[in-house]
């Protein structure tokens, strides 16, 4: 829970100190803005928790997380954000508190899929551990176009 509170602060930070003009940049045409990354976050938050455990509609955000141009304003990427990595703390806590509950499969009884090895069979815990692998990684593609865009930032 730690690793998701601390990636939540550090892209709250980043954000914080960039112009809406920065969070739209992307390094080349075919890269990802940090407006995409806020985006793919949110679809993963919601698409492998929100809806499981809180009734989220299951892909609102899938289809434009890559779309070139996406816009969005600097305090809607922090509210999307912060909601993101609550939604997913929340799932942690819920486990910690019920850690039996690691290994349902909140899936199976959703529309077949098969996305990033997992599938309608998949348990919490693997949920939560590609998770925690995959989403640190674009909180440090957040910070590295920020370091672009700013050069050094301000880390509290």
């Amino acid at each position: 829970m730690r690793k998701y509170k601390a990636d939540q602060k550090w892209t709250r930070i980043v954000i914080e100190q960039l112009s809406e003009e920065d969070i739209s940049w992307s390094p080349t045409p075919e890269s990802n803005s940090i407006i995409n990354l806020i985006a793919h976050i949110s679809g993963a938050a919601r698409y492998w928790f929100d809806a499981a455990y809180f009734g989220a509609p299951l892909n609102e955000y899938r289809s434009i997380e890559f779309e070139r141009g996406l816009q969005m304003s600097k305090d809607q990427a922090l509210e999307i954000s912060k909601k993101s990595y609550d939604c997913i703390i929340a799932v942690i806590e819920m486990m910690k508190a019920n850690p039996e509950r690691l290994l349902e499969q909140p899936y199976l009884n959703y529309p077949p899929f098969d996305s990033a090895g997992l599938n309608n069979q998949s348990t919490v815990l693997e949920m939560l551990l590609h998770q925690f692998r995959h989403l640190p990684s674009h909180t440090g593609q957040i910070i590295y176009i920020a370091k672009m865009r700013k050069g050094n930032l301000v880390w509290e």
